[in-house]
């Protein structure tokens, strides 16, 4: 078929199809395997995406841990409860984070990067979600109350349905058969760790299901997506501000909101902010700033795929934390570790 092009023609478009020309002044260049060879790729490379997802679970993972080992025991029922004011530790963290994101902003831009925090449009919006994650944190620690971390864990893997019907109802977006076979087998087996399982502080001490530790899980699930798609789009929106100014903002009215949480929860106030902190509280304060932080900054590089496997594969560490750490009185049981393998 390259014939009727003629000798001259033929040989250039031999070469061009088999990469067998030269190059000359107003011949196109011809590529091969060595012409981009010492071009970066675009991204962070293969060794640090394998680290932060190991860290991202790592945080995932000892967040709820540390928050039940942070409980005491209740030397006449057995029953586990928190000798602190739940509350304490949340505003600790929104206060601390107001300083250090504050402080970041200064040493970046100076006064004129601070007072652009304050700019009235994304101060409203993200006031708003931030008003909605503070509801978030006090559902986490009510129901961290009456769960342990590994139950606590399992059961927010719930988002997976709640996000589905949410993107029914609101998007429009429906599942295929095998997406709702996949979650109807993960609500099954969240279902058979629970009722296999035991309440590690109940409200009860027959060891029954903690109702409202799981409801409240349930809330916190759902409150928890609503503000994941709303900081999806807003944060996208105001992608010129750095996070730091962002968390700013978020903070603001989530710290206010919990201030106010902390008048009516009867226990804050009452019996002094500091009453019965001690290291591992204090291991609890940098738990939730280091997760707010890290959520913020992990979810810019790690996509959804890999932050879901990551939560997932967290309840599996979450898991042995509890049967190998002396803190915990758990054992190994063959139903308990396939349920949660299944998860």
């Amino acid at each position: 078929w390259l014939k009727p092009l003629g000798p001259s023609l033929r040989a250039r478009a031999r070469g061009f199809l088999f990469g067998r020309t030269s190059v000359h002044r107003g011949e196109m260049q011809n590529y091969n395997e060595n012409t981009f060879k010492d071009v970066k790729p675009a991204g962070p490379s293969a060794g640090l995406q394998v680290g932060l997802f190991i860290f991202f679970v790592m945080t995932r993972a000892i967040h709820p841990t540390i928050i039940d080992a942070s409980k005491s025991v209740d030397p006449e029922t057995g029953k586990k409860y928190f000798a602190y004011g739940e509350m304490t530790v949340v505003l600790g963290e929104t206060i601390v984070t107001l300083v250090i994101a504050q402080l970041m902003a200064l040493g970046s831009g100076g006064m004129k990067e601070w007072r652009a925090i304050w700019s009235p449009a994304p101060m409203k919006v993200f006031s708003f979600i931030g008003f909605v994650y503070a509801l978030g944190d006090f559902l986490e620690m009510a129901s961290m109350g009456s769960l342990g971390g590994a139950a606590y864990q399992v059961l927010l893997q719930s988002k997976l349905l709640i996000t589905a019907l949410m993107m029914w109802a609101i998007k429009g977006t429906k599942q295929t058969s095998l997406q709702w076979n996949i979650l109807l087998l993960v609500m099954l087996s969240m279902c058979v760790y629970m009722i296999g399982g035991k309440s590690s502080s109940g409200d009860s001490g027959d060891g029954g299901i903690p109702i409202m530790g799981v409801f409240n899980v349930l809330l916190k699930v759902t409150v928890s997506c609503f503000c994941a798609v709303l900081s999806d789009k807003f944060m996208k929106d105001y992608k010129s501000e750095p996070i730091y100014m962002q968390l700013v903002q978020f903070k603001c009215a989530w710290c206010a909101t919990i201030l106010m949480l902390s008048f009516v929860d009867g226990k804050t106030w009452q019996n002094g902010f500091f009453t019965g902190w001690d290291g591992v509280t204090v291991g609890v304060l940098t738990s939730f700033t280091v997760k707010g932080w890290s959520t913020m900054y992990l979810l810019a590089i790690l996509d959804s795929v890999l932050k879901n496997i990551g939560e997932a594969t967290s309840v599996l560490v979450i898991y042995f934390m509890q049967v190998f750490l002396p803190a915990f009185e758990d054992t190994f049981e063959i139903p308990k570790f396939l349920s949660v393998m299944v998860v």
